[in-house]
């Protein structure tokens, strides 16, 4: 895979849409780099392009709308299959986001959410019907992020 330089300006749009894609404008970033939103706009449109950022994602407050058990499954998936058996698992109804490990034998992480626990079964059987076999569930109180602080330690207003 070939990798793309970042220079300043590219890290400090990356750090900011990070922090909050939804209600950040382009405008607002260029102000506090100090250029123009045309610019910020035409890099927003090529880290797009060359496969940099790769969409949008929302937090979503699952117990707030009625889904109060968001779950942890760890899951084993023959590497031949891994990342077909993944592709599977993210049409499961309940599934929000798998991941791929490289190394390891649980080597799929499933986040489910759930009205009750007859929802997270069912999950937990469909995963197992299409091959994959769980090594363990949790449930998980909360989740964190933030923007990756290396784009932040290099970006500020020339």
């Amino acid at each position: 895979m070939q990798t793309r330089d970042l220079d300043e300006l590219d890290k400090y749009v990356i750090y900011r849409l990070q922090g909050d894609a939804r209600t950040t404008s382009a405008a607002e970033i260029a102000e506090d780099y100090g250029v123009s939103p045309s610019t910020v706009r035409n890099r927003i449109s090529q880290l797009v392009e060359d496969g940099v950022v790769e969409g949008a994602h929302l937090d979503v407050n699952y117990e707030l709308v009625g889904y109060p058990l968001y779950t942890l499954i760890f899951c084993t998936a023959p590497i031949p299959e891994r990342e077909q058996l993944a592709r599977e698992a993210l049409e499961i109804s309940g599934v929000v986001s798998v991941r791929e490990l490289m190394t390891g034998e649980e080597n799929l992480h499933v986040v489910a959410v759930g009205q009750d626990s007859d929802d997270l079964n069912r999950i937990s059987g469909e995963l197992s019907g299409i091959g994959l076999e769980i090594a363990e569930e949790e449930l998980v109180h909360s989740e964190h992020t933030r923007p990756y602080d290396d784009f932040e330690a290099d970006c500020g207003a020339e």
